[in-house]
């Protein structure tokens, strides 16, 4: 077993590398979603979850609920609904049982943009980690989520 300075280094390159797949991937997805719907990774993932995991009778989400799913603060999720209902994909309405309550929800027009994105995202997740595999500091990195994607969809 490794003392803990080697132990540590380990870890910290393993971070490293980590971090440097997230960066890598989520540039690439970037460029992608921009050159093609005009969208953020960040306005992609709003899309995501209010388009597959809403909740509530009325298929709706909370501002504070979106801001925890995408890690956002409360403010930085405001100006990313603002821009998006700017757009026509999203609108926001105060729950009809808590006044208090602020809820937003994908347009048709925001589900129609998030299906042709999704095609797009897709496509570039899969070129972004079929270049990280040819980086050997990566490719262990990319082969424990192949694994993982496999074995979810056994």
């Amino acid at each position: 077993m490794p003392g803990p300075e080697i132990g540590g280094r380990l870890l910290a390159q393993g971070w490293c590398a980590l971090s440097l797949l997230h960066d890598r991937i989520d540039a690439h997805l970037e460029r992608a979603l921009q050159a093609g719907h005009d969208l953020s990774v960040r306005e992609y993932s709003a899309l995501v979850v209010l388009t597959e995991q809403n909740e509530g009778d009325f298929g709706h989400l909370s501002m504070s609920r979106l801001a925890e799913t995408v890690s956002l603060s409360q403010s930085a999720t405001t100006r990313l609904v603002t821009r998006l209902e700017d757009r026509g994909l999203l609108m926001r309405y105060l729950c009809p049982t808590d006044r208090r309550g602020i809820y937003t929800n994908v347009t048709d027009e925001g589900r129609a943009l998030f299906e042709k994105a999704r095609v797009t995202n897709d496509r570039a997740l899969e070129e972004a980690f079929a270049q990280a595999e040819q980086a050997p500091e990566l490719r262990p990195l990319v082969a424990v989520i192949r694994a993982m994607q496999a074995a979810a969809t056994a």
